[in-house]
């Protein structure tokens, strides 16, 4: 059964990047924000050098490349690292062995940004492993249930949840992606207004109701969602099924064909920003935006590098998270967004299964290899589950197997060494803002702040994914190019040649295509 498959491929560096030959250099910490900047080629600023800042800075090379579209991009990054929260270890602390990804860990073919930069840039994609696994749900005392998507399995899951649960799930889930498999398409819609977006592809239901709510009203049984549907928006989101949006449930179990790019995910991003030739600034960090009257360059960020007027500014980063203090009339527009805090735990074990006994099993009858979980348990009075999600990630060599944990709270080593035997051969403990709250609402922050200042970020309270924060600038970048440069992405004619050459039926990818 599908939705079998669709649970198993439900689980989300340092780069070395050389610094660019145009470094401004400054008399003093800080230019006077009053003078004029001499003459040049128009600046655009993006801070934050993630899936939304780096993609940001390629699809305004793209209009460069397409129209000549004459700016200058700088883009500011806090830290050393370049792709966000994609982040890969290597097990050990050894660069000779291949890393593992500790943050956002998969795509699938539908993100057609993603996937298609992977191919463009030559990168190699690899299965996501846990599509192999068996799985199991554990809803902190008792396993409910385990598949590894086999006929068999099928009957397990008709027989406990009866046939049409699951063909309803999919049927919403079916109906919300292809309207937003439109957003790739040469009619994708335009927004700053994220509502009216909504409005328009008939969402609001979607967004101002949980997905408990929304799936139980249209006809999926309760068990299905509490344990299903619930375990995969606590292994995406860390969130369960009664306080998450509807939208972002449905894209919680719309994964089916999980990759991710060997090496690490962080590469795609890297490429994005290699190709756009933009000026990087990494472990500079951005304390301020000002604005003056300025006609050529109204915006001045300030950071460690001194204060440089743009044109324009693109914030590609969560505005409350990056401490920067921007106008009053900029800032109190950006409601306060929560964040979770996940603990990630990855570990190596000769210990080919988890413990059977934690989890009430005979010793001769093996934990699956992964495990999901439900919260229902818990609203029944029973013990919450210790962690969100148990995957066994492969073999590390012969002896050793790759795990990685999530967990709303720190595990313990000592709880480790019960859990895989005794059997941890080395442990690398992370924490992270993962994933915005996601509750039910029709309010979200603007994507245009004021003229010339834009906030891609404003999209991920809605849909956050590595995916919709490239699809989130890209809009962005087509916004500014309209407000400031009188072009978008494609807004001007190209060749014929080019035009035939990709077309819809030929994988078309708005953006990448025109």
């Amino acid at each position: 059964m599908r939705s079998a498959v669709l649970i198993a491929s439900l689980v989300s560096t340092s780069l070395a990047l050389q610094l660019p030959f145009k470094v401004p250099f400054f008399q003093s910490s800080l230019a006077p924000e009053d003078d004029e900047p001499a003459a040049g080629s128009p600046k655009v600023a993006i801070v934050g050098a993630g899936a939304a800042g780096t993609s940001a800075a390629f699809w305004i090379s793209k209009a460069q490349e397409r129209f000549g579209v004459n700016i200058e991009v700088d883009v500011y990054e806090k830290t050393s690292h370049i792709g966000g929260r994609t982040i890969t270890v290597y097990p050990h602390e050894n660069n000779t062995l291949d890393p593992v990804e500790l943050g956002a860990s998969i795509f699938i073919k539908a993100n057609k940004n993603l996937w298609r930069a992977a191919q463009e840039f030559n990168l190699t994609l690899q299965d996501f492993k846990g599509e192999q696994s068996e799985i199991g749900i554990w809803d902190g005392e008792q396993l409910l249930l385990r598949f590894t998507g086999g006929w068999w399995d099928t009957l397990k899951i008709i027989w406990r949840y009866g046939v049409m649960a699951p063909r309803r799930a999919d049927s919403l889930v079916s109906e919300m992606l292809k309207k937003y498999s439109t957003l790739y398409t040469s009619d994708s819609p335009k927004w700053e207004n994220i509502t009216e977006l909504a409005q328009s592809f008939g969402w609001m239901d979607l967004i101002e109701n949980t997905g408990a709510d929304f799936f139980t009203s249209h006809g999926v049984s309760k068990e299905y969602v509490f344990e299903l549907i619930e375990a995969a928006t606590r292994v995406n989101y860390g969130q369960n099924i009664d306080s998450i949006h509807a939208l972002e449930a449905a894209c919680s179990i719309a994964a089916n064909g999980a990759s991710q790019v060997a090496g690490g995910n962080w590469q795609i991003f890297d490429r994005f920003l290699n190709h756009s030739r933009a000026n990087v600034y990494t472990d500079t960090k951005v304390t301020r935006v000002t604005q003056k009257q300025s006609k050529s360059r109204p915006w001045t960020v300030h950071s460690d590098k001194g204060a440089i007027g743009y044109k324009a500014v693109i914030l590609a980063a969560p505005f409350h998270q990056t401490g920067i203090e921007l106008p009053s009339a900029l800032s109190s527009q950006i409601p306060e967004q929560p964040y979770v805090h996940l603990h990630v735990t990855l570990l190596t074990t000769t210990s080919p299964s988890l413990n059977s006994e934690y989890f009430s099993l005979s010793a001769t009858d093996n934990v699956p290899s992964m495990l999901l979980t439900t919260y229902q348990g818990a609203r029944q009075g029973r013990k919450a589950p210790e962690f969100n999600s148990i995957s066994y990630h492969g073999k590390l060599n012969e002896d050793e197997w790759i795990v990685k944990i999530f967990s709303e709270t720190p595990v313990e080593d000592k709880w480790l060494q019960s859990m895989f035997n005794g059997s941890v051969t080395w442990v690398h403990k992370a924490e992270f803002d993962a994933y915005p709250r996601l509750p039910p609402t029709s309010t979200f922050p603007p994507v245009k702040l004021e003229s010339g200042f834009y906030y891609v970020n404003a999209f991920e309270p809605f849909m956050s994914t590595m995916e919709t924060e490239t699809v989130a600038s890209r809009n962005v970048v087509d916004l500014l190019l309209n407000d400031e440069f009188q072009s978008s992405i494609c807004g001007q004619r190209i060749s014929a040649s080019t035009k035939d050459a990709v077309s819809p039926e030929d994988d078309f990818v708005l953006g990448w295509d025109c």
